[in-house]
């Protein structure tokens, strides 16, 4: 099978062989010169590939991973490395628009030109976004790199030594003759199991579509000849004689080698019975996806307010299934000279706004201060009125007599008995009192 796609040309698929020009290759800094690690070089020797023979990269979002794979002397590909993605941006799901932060998904291409020895961000390459499918789908965004530094806004970003590593893969197969290599960026490793559990996600078709790539790399282990026309990818088709593939219009008459459709019927066979199997089976829930276009745009439209100096959420804002957009309630703005000018008007504002405030409080104060006094003067006042009238009244009061109340008719003969007991004691005490009152 593999004889049969080389004589047909499809073993180069898009990565192609010849001449560097110096002008390309020159003037690397010294982090895009260091060398790989003596247990990679051995690890190829192994596997039977030389440090510049051909290079390609699968990229696999939800796994966090990038994978190097390399051409060994039967031009079949191994891999050689495999690095967990330090971070990326956005959601499973391909790019839309420019802004909109997602980490693009789909075949493309690197060439010399696109290495960044001198990166703001260590070492870079630009992976070719948009590529022929993207801009006949209307889909927009620039400068979508794999680069160091561990920050991404829509792209994938590793740390600094993985990246000497990874940019030291591509300067190496450039160096032994590769023209340009590919980089496949799938949104998960496309299983039956994860077909399965995102089966209902509107990406679905567009997955559907990536994973006939994926597909032919699984069967051959040589990187798919992609083309684009009606607006949609096609892998390892050659078309007749005289035609084109027009990423926006109709797809022309192709040829495919018999030996690679029945290893591929083969393959579908194998993946539909498993795909059927993990219909039924308890499986993790789907993560996080973009709604389409529309969440695109509105997540396309907060980046723009951020970067014009906006304050504006901290993270994107997400389109929930019915419909709605959730916000965090935390606010902030881009670190930027037009972020800094509107954060200093702020400022300003918020200052002026305070000292009216604090001009308010004292005039309130103040008014508070003098209606305290006025009621308390009030109060003294009063309370003095008060203490005069009621030493006038005790002047003027009559003197009190002291009166004893006989017993009644109606007492009880216990109280009469107390009484006739008491009276001579009673009896003394009133002559007293009349005595001493002049009675």
């Amino acid at each position: 099978m593999f004889a049969k796609l080389a004589r047909t040309g499809i073993l180069i698929a898009a990565l192609g062989v010849a001449g560097c020009n110096d002008s390309s290759m020159k003037d690397f800094a010294p982090e895009a010169n260091k060398p790989l690690p003596d247990k990679i070089l051995a690890d190829m020797r192994a596997k039977g590939m030389v440090r510049t023979s051909s290079v390609m990269a699968r990229i696999f979002k939800e796994e966090g991973k990038l994978e190097i794979w390399k051409a060994k002397t039967n031009g079949r590909y191994d891999m050689v490395a495999s690095y967990d993605i330090c971070k990326w941006s956005g959601k499973l799901g391909p790019k839309y628009t420019e802004g909109d932060r997602q980490a693009p998904e789909g075949f493309y291409t690197v060439r010399p030109a696109q290495m960044n020895p001198r990166s703001n961000y260590h070492l870079s390459f630009n992976i070719g976004f948009p590529n022929a499918y993207d801009r006949a789908n209307g889909r927009t965004g620039a400068n979508l790199m794999v680069h160091g530094a561990c920050s991404s806004s829509g792209c994938y970003s590793m740390t600094d030594a993985q990246i000497e590593q990874i940019y030291a893969f591509g300067r190496d197969a450039f160096q032994g003759g590769q023209t340009e290599f590919q980089i496949q960026a799938f949104p998960f490793r496309m299983t039956a199991a994860n077909m399965a559990r995102y089966r209902n996600d509107p990406n679905y078709e567009f997955w559907k579509m990536l994973k006939v790539g994926y597909d032919n790399f699984e069967v051959t282990k040589v990187p798919p000849k992609v083309d684009v026309c009606e607006k949609r990818y096609v892998f390892n088709q050659v078309a007749a004689d005289g035609q084109t593939f027009d990423p926006t219009g109709a797809c022309p008459a192709t040829t495919q080698p018999d030996s690679l459709k029945s290893a591929y019927n083969a393959y579908q066979s194998t993946y539909d019975a498993a795909f059927n199997g993990a219909l039924k089976a308890s499986v993790p829930p789907p993560k996080p996806t973009i709604a389409g276009i529309k969440e695109a745009s509105i997540v396309s439209d907060w980046s723009k307010r951020r970067a014009r100096g906006e304050r504006v959420p901290i993270d994107p804002p997400s389109l929930n299934n019915d419909g709605s957009v959730t916000e965090t309630a935390r606010m902030g703005r881009i670190d930027s000279p037009a972020g800094r000018k509107m954060a200093a008007l702020d400022a300003e504002k918020a200052a002026k706004q305070k000292a009216e405030e604090q001009r308010l409080a004292a005039i309130e104060a103040a008014k508070q201060a003098k209606e305290a006094a006025k009621a308390q003067a009030l109060a003294e006042k009063e309370a003095a009125k008060a203490q005069k009238e009621a030493a006038k009244a005790a002047k003027e009061a009559p003197v009190a007599t002291a009166t004893i109340a006989a017993p009644t008719e109606a007492a009880p003969e216990a109280e009469t008995q107390a009484a006739s007991a008491d009276e001579s004691r009673v009896t003394r005490l009133k002559n007293k009192l009349l005595g001493m009152f002049g009675g």
